[in-house]
């Protein structure tokens, strides 16, 4: 008599099982990586050579060659990630980070993927968008049993097909994803491909959301969709690395979203076209250019454009609300509110207390109000004109000319050509600020704000 777990115990689920002790000594050293800097893009050693991509605030695991086979080696761990300087969440992930490191393959290579569960629960891998066999899918009591704590399991398929994929758990997945499991799979085209360009820089990011109360560390996992920090791979601005491109270069931007919303990405001083999506690449035919594509859940959106003006352009998710940082949304609005006369009863009581909101919130990005240890501010980047007013899903493509190619050194600061900044009525421009002279980031005096409250610390930092 054949029961459900006889028969996933079958030839078919074979290399789809608990690995023994013996075998884990054969296995690939697990690289662990914590730093939320972004790293350098991982140049292939060996295989079919490709362009890299740079992960932003992440980076991309590396493999060994056993007959032929591409292993890597997964971790599900709890870990600690710095979300902003001063602040860090306690998530769950793979290989000491969250999101977890890029995969990146050749079409047609044969993957083995280990993965070992130190979480305190089951889960499993799903391998978003690819054509694989089903057993390979990763799907809790569909395709495979969970993969307990402990344990480690192996995955192998072929990478049939190019583009931009994720991985993530279908075991529990609410608690776990809204934890922070999820990492980005690219697959580069083996040769020659009629709707996919070469491009100069490939960067790539995962969209995420936790709800985190101030004060505290740990998400609020059955939050739906009332979250209070959007983030890019788990980094919320000012901690979010700028992007930076050569003016000239063609750029290659892949953007998936796991988080409960849709997010409409918006770039600033160019247009670029939707180049691919989950479903691979799009034909030139059917490309248009925008400057606004809306990802939604589950998908992923691959955008191209040749960064030909030079400067410091915003980049960000066009839903307000997404470009702030521990944001209380049950706060009233207080627009023409005069509040002054309950402010002086209330420092009778609490000395210090500000009414805030009768003029709008944009003074908050000039205060350094001491707030719950371990709290992101709302509005905390400073750019070279002063508080930048935007957190959260926002970050900052900085062309430069003259950049040396494969250079991904934050420039610093842009520096205008005289004439070209935006100024008062009846004041004079500004000199010529040398605007074809690449600034190299030891040269700038850029001001970190930081607020009070992080551990004590407060005031500015030179660096």
């Amino acid at each position: 008599m054949f029961n459900r777990r006889s028969l996933l115990a079958g030839s078919t689920l074979a290399s789809l099982a608990a690995v023994s002790k013996a075998a884990l000594a054969s296995l690939p050293e697990p690289v662990i990586q914590t730093s939320p800097d972004t790293q350098a893009p991982l140049v292939p050693p060996n295989g079919r050579p490709y362009n890299p991509v740079v992960t932003l605030n992440g980076w991309t695991a590396p493999w060994r060659m056993t007959d032929g086979v591409k292993e890597f080696h997964l971790v599900a761990e709890p870990v600690v990630r710095e979300m902003a300087p001063g602040f860090k969440a306690h998530l769950w992930g793979y290989n000491g980070q969250s999101p977890g490191p890029t995969i990146e393959v050749v079409e047609g290579d044969r993957v083995r993927l280990y993965v070992t569960n130190r979480l305190p629960e089951a889960t499993t891998m799903h391998w978003h968008g690819q054509r694989l066999p089903n057993g390979m899918d990763g799907v809790s009591g569909l395709t495979q049993p969970p993969i307990p704590p402990g344990k480690t399991w192996v995955y192998e398929f072929v990478a049939r097909r190019p583009g931009t994929f994720m991985y993530h758990p279908h075991a529990d997945e609410m608690v776990q994803m809204a934890m922070g499991m999820m990492g980005l799979w690219i697959t580069h085209p083996k040769a020659k491909h009629p709707h996919i360009a070469t491009v100069d820089r490939d960067y790539a990011f995962l969209l995420n959301a936790y709800d985190i109360e101030p004060g505290s560390a740990t998400p609020k996992v059955m939050t739906m969709l009332d979250f209070n920090l959007w983030s890019w791979n788990s980094r919320i601005f000012p901690g979010i690395a700028p992007l930076v491109a050569r003016q000239g270069d063609r750029v290659r931007i892949r953007i998936g979203n796991l988080t409960m919303t849709n997010h409409p990405i918006h770039i600033h001083g160019h247009e670029f076209e939707v180049t691919g999506t989950d479903g691979g690449p799009v034909p030139r035919t059917a490309r248009w250019p925008e400057v606004t594509t809306d990802i939604a859940v589950g998908q992923m959106r691959q955008v191209e454009f040749i960064a030909d003006e030079e400067g410091d352009w915003a980049f960000h998710c066009h839903k307000a609300h997404h470009t702030m940082n521990a944001m209380g949304h049950a706060v009233p609005t207080m627009l023409g509110v005069d509040a002054s006369a309950l402010e002086d009863k209330i420092r009778k009581l609490v000395p210090g207390y500000m009414a805030m909101g009768h003029a709008g919130m944009h003074e908050m990005t000039e205060m350094h109000m001491a707030g719950p240890a371990n709290t992101a501010p709302m509005m905390a980047g400073d750019g070279p004109f002063g508080a930048i007013g935007m957190g959260g899903m926002f970050s900052v493509l900085k062309v430069r000319h003259g950049l040396k190619r494969g250079d991904y050194s934050d420039p610093g600061w842009f520096q205008h050509p005289a004439g070209t900044v935006a100024r008062e009525v009846g004041e004079a421009p500004p000199a010529a600020t040398a605007p074809h002279t690449p600034v190299a980031p030891g040269d700038v005096d850029v001001t970190v704000r930081k607020p009070q409250g992080h551990g004590g610390r407060g005031g500015n930092d030179h660096h």
